[in-house]
């Protein structure tokens, strides 16, 4: 390279590139590298939707606590069977990304002990959970255990702020 090159590497996220050559060409690179991958970028982001240990911190920490016993309810006044439980799967996603509990995933009896509700309660609102997406079943058919989806955590936030209903 002669001492007249100009060298320009970028990083966004996931993307990178480096460019080289003379100054006018190199901004030119740049600008179309940029005007090329930037409005896909923007617009990926637009419709992802995912949620890390932060976010579920961020989103649930008035509702949930790590105890030395695990992930607790500590906001239940005036909650439904259906965010009493999505909240509880919430709070082991939360527990098991911070390395505090050994599994994620809950059975109908854990939720039943934990909660302290009706099995045949909590099992026919899994089964609607489930149908609708926001919960999904792990394990075979003799260890069957749930887990909250991504959809569950937003339909949870959703309903804990009032922009959608509970039911």
């Amino acid at each position: 390279m002669s001492e007249n090159t100009l060298r320009v590497d970028i990083k966004y996220g996931d993307i990178s590139a480096s460019f080289a050559g003379k100054p006018d060409e190199v901004l030119t690179a740049i600008i179309k590298f940029l005007s090329d991958n930037l409005p896909a970028i923007d617009l990926a982001k637009k419709i992802s939707l995912s949620y890390d240990l932060q976010d579920l911190i961020q989103m649930f920490s008035d509702y949930v606590k790590i105890t030395n016993e695990g992930p607790r309810i500590v906001a239940d006044n005036n909650l439904s069977i259906k965010q009493k439980i999505t909240l509880q799967l919430v709070g082991n996603k939360i527990a098991f990304l911070m390395n505090r509990i050994q599994s994620e995933p809950m059975s109908v009896q854990d939720l039943i002990n934990v909660l302290g509700l009706p099995g045949k309660s909590i099992s026919s609102r899994l089964s609607e959970l489930v149908k609708a997406g926001y919960v999904a079943r792990v394990g075979d058919q003799k260890t069957t255990k749930y887990v909250i989806t991504t959809l569950g955590i937003r339909w949870l936030s959703d309903t804990l702020t009032g922009k959608i209903r509970a039911d």
